[in-house]
């Protein structure tokens, strides 16, 4: 037997009968906002009140009562801090913006680490410069801006991440000498500096990069010959122009990677002048 359902009806709302009256609610909301409790949770309130043998509501009530009052959030005096504005840097040809980061690379033992600062040209994707040393400090971060600047030019802008040697005073006495921009990453986000991590993404995921180093020589052996092949077998050979024909690493006296340099310093140059990178142009059809 099938039963029609019922016709729907219109219920009145049920008024709870210890709903507060609405000056019991405007009297428990001048007790949470009094000098006493104004710093206070509403549990904490609720607690307080029942010491001394007053009871305005229950916990449940109070945040209800702050809620239409929009008191439930924050109610302490605490400090805002603006928002920081995403970091938007342009280069229109190569040497204008230069971005770098520091990376572990691991010893032969655990604990023990070797640290590659490595520095990219936005525009080209050039691996302007790169050292491996036993330490991180801002005084090698210097030295290798130092010898890049002096081979490629000083850059309009250069960009990292907060990290110690970063945000060095050495390091911002040198730029701000050379007039050079100091562009940071905003604090606690990790992918502000996208060129440098993904580059050294590209160098850990590959297929050739070791557990652990032996030593500093061979993490400085590493470094040259991914560089090499950064520079001269992938980001230059797509176009079909022969850009890894026209760049060359540079090996002056005692600058080298993983021989006679003390630092590993490894600096890369291009014997004519800039060039902006070519952008491929795709093959048309005939019909």
């Amino acid at each position: 037997m099938n039963r029609k359902p019922a016709e729907p009806r219109d219920h009145a709302p049920v008024v709870p009968p210890n709903k507060l009256s609405p000056a019991e609610r405007t009297e428990l909301l001048a007790a949470v906002n009094s000098p006493e409790f104004v710093d206070l949770a509403p549990q904490q309130v609720y607690t307080k009140l029942l010491d001394v043998g007053v009871y305005l509501g229950s916990v449940s009530t109070m945040y209800r009562v702050l809620e239409e009052n929009q008191q439930v959030k924050e109610r302490r005096r605490l400090a805002k801090h603006p928002p920081r504005a995403v970091p938007e840097l342009v280069a229109n040809a190569p040497g204008e913006v230069i971005t770098w980061d520091i990376t572990k690379l691991a010893g032969p033992v655990k604990g023990k680490y070797f640290d590659c600062y490595m520095a990219v040209d936005i525009h080209s994707r050039f691996i302007v410069g790169a050292h491996v040393h036993a330490t991180e400090t801002g005084d090698l971060a210097v030295e290798m801006m130092k010898e890049m600047f002096g081979i490629h030019g000083i850059p309009h802008v250069l960009h990292a991440d907060r990290g110690t040697s970063m945000t060095s005073k050495t390091v911002a006495t040198l730029l701000a000498d050379l007039e050079v921009t100091q562009s940071h990453s905003r604090p606690r986000v990790s992918n502000d500096n996208p060129y440098s991590e993904s580059l050294f993404k590209t160098m850990k995921f590959g297929p050739t990069f070791p557990e652990r180093f032996a030593s500093l020589p061979d993490a400085r052996a590493f470094i040259s010959e991914f560089v090499d092949w950064y520079n001269c077998e992938t980001c230059f050979s797509w176009s079909g122009t022969g850009w890894q024909d026209s760049y060359r690493p540079l090996h002056t006296a005692g600058v080298t990677l993983g021989t006679t340099d003390p630092h590993g310093v490894l600096l890369w140059t291009c014997p004519s002048t800039r060039m902006v990178r070519p952008v491929p142009v795709r093959p048309t059809t005939v019909a």
